[in-house]
Parts: structure tokens; sequence; C-alpha cells
């Protein structure tokens, strides 16, 4: 299946109708009217029959990834339905106060449930919520997400019965545990971890079965337990009240802190709480888990770019801790979803008159859309793209202009590596380039190693097993990121990319010893303090330093001067 082209003008392409779902986890919408409910002020719902959208309804109030969730369900792509907290509520002290209430959110509870057919608790057809923030700003990856809300004792039998699919139904409630643990009740990851590997050693979690699941599950349930002294909250509108708090807190936590002192954002802005239906990416070999861009996000160019794992849930590509694979997969065993997501990666651009990063879920062969905002870009990406959207009619001179303002001949310049003189350069590794261009610097494996070096005037490059977005901190002192682990579209490649990182991931020959503070890679251990050279143009690993030389790229520039009047 080829990728679709965005060169030339483009006519607004037919809508595709996903295949219906074989088990019917996601019930067509019931009409609701305006009428059967009231919602407080600062309340809003996404994809909930026709109720109109309040007048205050913005990427402000609503937050962001809310806001566009809500433009993609008016464009009748499919969007599972939510209802949003706004940001008022966490900005406002009062406001903050009114979230811990049940009564605030029980109305917009009611739509989805009236939406979906489905009920939060309900023994027999029970309804599992997604909790996601989202700030009036795109902050990737800084603020936390809790899924499979709604999974407990009571709720396993229904689940089961609705979708027969016991794998499903016991990895959706161990990571439910794991998750809301780990956010919620502050219970360090690793104990879970732990509990996993003493159960089941080095095991991919994703070939364990559906009874190892089951048991992997109970564990988790006493882990809980061992560490806070409490059960796990086995009402499901206490996990809501619960996983809300967390995330509204997480506007908070340091990460988030400092991904807005260095990107100035006004602490005042807030997050908003987006409450949304589930869908299972988890749910079998039909099913998995996306993220992507409409164009290269490096290069410019017009082809998607997209990470897709089979039988996984959103945060396993996000999170940086499972290796993702390119779109190839994806569009030979299920061409009509791949058709299907070429089709909406169209319309987005049409819509947004921009390059768009989007999260989606395939669950049993049909395509839901999750998230859609502007994609962090290189300023090469940057230029190509917003030279490209002039041409094709996307966009006009000025906004060409404005989005390309700043973008000289030395920001567009491109280190390449070449060989010295008599010298063949033989790479250690490679590994999948997230954001081109060149870097040396000295192995650092922790912040603490990264600032006290950056402080002597050294450059570092930060080697990571899984890079998190805790590690903002360091990568804005490294020249650039190494990870044995990780997706192209990851939280922290995509931050990476934002500052201008040079950033290689999945990196699989790479192994870290954390006591000898070294590494090995290509037969060959380095360790912390020694040189390496990132090659993000050719996703290449150099021991030492290596000669450079510097590209400018003619064509490009050429374009750019023409816009000028």
């Amino acid at each position: 299946m080829k990728a679709h082209s965005h060169h030339g003008k483009k006519s607004k392409p037919e809508k595709s109708h996903p295949p219906e779902l074989a088990t019917e986890l996601t019930p067509k919408p019931a009409k609701i009217s305006q009428t059967d409910l009231v919602l407080p002020l600062h309340v809003y719902l996404v994809g909930c029959g026709n109720i109109p959208t309040p007048a205050d309804a913005s990427a402000q109030t609503m937050g962001f990834k809310a806001w566009n969730l809500q433009r993609m369900a008016q464009m009748s792509l499919p969007v599972p339905p939510a209802f949003v907290l706004g940001t008022y509520y966490c900005s406002d002290p009062e406001g903050q106060a009114k979230a811990k209430d049940q009564s605030l959110w029980q109305a917009g509870l009611q739509a989805l449930e009236s939406t979906t057919r489905l009920g939060l608790g309900d023994a027999r057809k029970p309804l599992l919520l997604s909790v996601r923030s989202g700030a009036a700003v795109s902050m990737p990856g800084m603020m936390e997400t809790i899924l499979n809300i709604g999974l407990c004792d009571s709720t396993v039998g229904g689940l089961l019965r609705q979708t027969g699919n016991p794998r499903l139904v016991w990895d959706a409630y161990r990571r439910l545990i794991a998750s809301y643990g780990e956010v919620v009740a502050s219970i360090a990851s690793q104990h879970f971890e732990e509990a996993t590997s003493a159960l089941f050693g080095t095991r991919d979690e994703r070939e364990l079965d559906f009874a190892e699941l089951r048991t992997l599950t109970l564990r988790f349930l006493e882990v809980y337990q061992q560490a806070t002294g409490r059960v796990f909250p086995q009402d499901p509108k206490q996990q809501l009240s619960g996983a809300i708090n967390a995330v509204f807190a997480s506007w908070q936590s340091n990460k988030a802190v400092e991904y807005r002192r260095m990107n100035h954002i006004a602490d005042s802005l807030g997050t908003a709480v987006t409450i949304q239906s589930m869908v299972f990416g988890n749910s079998g070999g039909q099913s998995g888990s996306g993220v992507g861009f409409t164009r290269n996000p490096v290069t410019g160019e017009a082809v998607p770019w997209v990470d897709f794992l089979f039988n996984a849930q959103g945060e396993d590509v996000v999170s940086g801790r499972r290796n993702a694979h390119g779109h190839e997969e994806l569009a030979a065993i299920l061409p009509t979803v791949w058709q299907a997501l070429l089709n909406a990666t169209q319309e987005l651009e049409q819509h947004f008159a921009d390059m768009q990063d989007f999260e989606f879920t395939v669950q049993e062969g049909r395509l839901f859309m999750l998230q859609t905002r502007a994609g962090k870009r290189t300023p090469y990406a940057t230029a190509r793209i917003a030279l490209d959207m002039l041409d094709e009619g996307l966009i006009d001179r000025g906004v060409a202009r404005e989005r390309t303002a700043g973008l000289t001949r030395e920001v567009l310049a491109q280190p390449r590596i070449v060989a010295a003189s008599g010298k063949t350069l033989v790479p250690l590794a490679s590994a999948a380039s997230a954001s081109n261009g060149v870097a040396t610097g000295e192995i650092a494996l922790d912040e603490a190693r990264a600032a006290a070096r950056h402080s002597a005037g050294v450059a570092v490059v930060l080697v990571r097993r899984d890079a998190e977005t805790s590690d903002i901190a360091a990568l804005e002192l490294a020249t650039g990121l190494l990870t044995q682990r990780e997706a192209r579209t990851s939280h922290a490649a995509v931050v990476a990319r934002q500052l201008g990182k040079v950033c290689l991931v999945s990196c699989a020959e790479l192994q870290i010893d954390e006591n000898s503070r070294s590494i090995k890679i290509g037969g060959m251990t380095l360790k912390e303090g020694d040189l390496v050279t990132l090659d993000g143009n050719e996703g290449k690993l150099y021991a030492g330093a290596v000669k450079i030389e510097i590209d400018y790229p003619v064509e490009l520039l050429k374009r750019l001067k023409a816009l000028v009047p």
C-alpha cells in the first residue's frame, strides 16, 4: 500500500467508513437532547449527541487536546465520546476543591453513559474510561494519563461477557492497578516491575496468556495493598475521583514545571481533564495503538510518519518503554485501517492547515482518533512544510512567511559526517533517527552527570535505556540523546526534536551497566565520560569524535528567499 502524496493541490478526500466491530465494545451513540441534562459551568461534552457546544468553549477553557477532539468529532472523524472538566478547575483554588466532588462531573458522566449505553460500575455492561490531561498549550508527556478506570472485581465479569476476550480483561485490569498505583497512590513503578520479573522473568508482557495475566493482576493487588496499607479501590467512582485529582495535580509536577519554564508558558493557564470512553488497542491481533505525523517531522517530506504497536495501548508507544515499528506492518496486515488513517490525515491537514501529530487506536479492525495537534518539527522540516503547503494552496504567503521567520542560512545548516583522509568510518551500531544532525559529547548516564559536565563546559550525550519525559532537565543540557528502547514518536523523542537535540532511539545493540557506569555496544565497552558521536542523518553511532562538514540547503534557501516581498 503506497502512502498518499501531499504534492500538488488536494481536493477534499472522501470520508472512510471503517468496518464495524465484530464485538460491539463501543455501541453507537444514543441521541441526547440538551434538555436531558444540565452541565455545570466549565464542563464540556465531546461526541455526545446533539448538545451544542457552550459559547465559552475554546482551547483556553477546554484545553488544547479536548478542543481538537471536539473539532475532529465535528469533522465526523471516529472519536470516542468524552466529557471535559475545563482549565478553570485547575487554575482556580475554589475550582480545585469543586473537582473533588462527584456532583461536578455527574452530568458529564450521565451523558457519556447515555451515549455509550454502558454504565460506570455496571456489573453487566461496564463503562471503562481514560482520564487525560490537556493544557491550553501542548505539553507532550508532561502530565499524567490513567487508562481503564472502571475495572474492579465486580466489573471484570461484565467486561468478559461483553468482549469474550479474557486476555484483554486481565491485561486492562493489571494495567489499571499499576498506573493508578503509580500516579494516584505514589507507588514507585519498580514495585510492579519487580513483581512481574519475580513471576515471569524477562518475558515480554505481551507474551503472557490470560491465566498468567490474571495471576499477575492478583499479585499487583497485593503489591498495592502492601505499599499503601489499603486495598485497591473497588468503587469505580472513587477510582475516577482519584484519577481526576491526580491529573489536575500533575500540572505542578517537576517535569511539567520545568517544561513551562523552558518554553515560557504561564503557570496560571492550568490543565483541563478529559474523561473519555475507552477503546482497546490491546484486544488482539486486529488491534493496536499508534502515534504519527502527517508529514515527516525531520525532513518535511510529504508522507506520513507513523509508529504502531499491535495488541497494545497508547501509553506503550508514547511512554518510551517499548520499541514501536513503522507503519509497514499495519499497512500489510490491516490495509483497510491504513487507508482509513491516510484519509483521516488528509482531512486533518485540510482542516488545520498544518502538519499534525496524532494518536490513534485500532480496536478489532476499527480506527479511532484520540488526539491531534500541530507537530513539533526540525527547522529544515519547518521550512519545507511551510513552502510545500503554500504551493499546495493550504496556506497563503503571509502564513508561510510567518512560519519561516528566523530560518536563516545558519539555522538551516546541516552538519554531515565525513571520513578523514585515508580513513574508513566504521559505526559501532545503527538506530532509528528521531531528530537529525550530528552531536559529539561525553557519555552521561543521568541528569547529575549531565549537569556536572555541562557546568564544566563539556558537551554531553545523554544515554538511557528508556528516555522518560522526567529526563527533560538533563535533555536540555545535552547535545544529543541515545536510547536502547523507545519509539521515534515517543514523548521524549518529540521533546528532543522540539529542543533541537540529535536523537537516536531503539538501539538494540546498546547495553547499559549502571553499576560500572559504562555501556557495551558493537563489541566495545565505553565508560561514562568517553566521547561518542551520534549521526542523526544516517542513524549511526560512532566512538570518539569525527570530522564534520557543513552543508547548506541551497534549493530550500532559494525558495525561502522568493517568499520575501
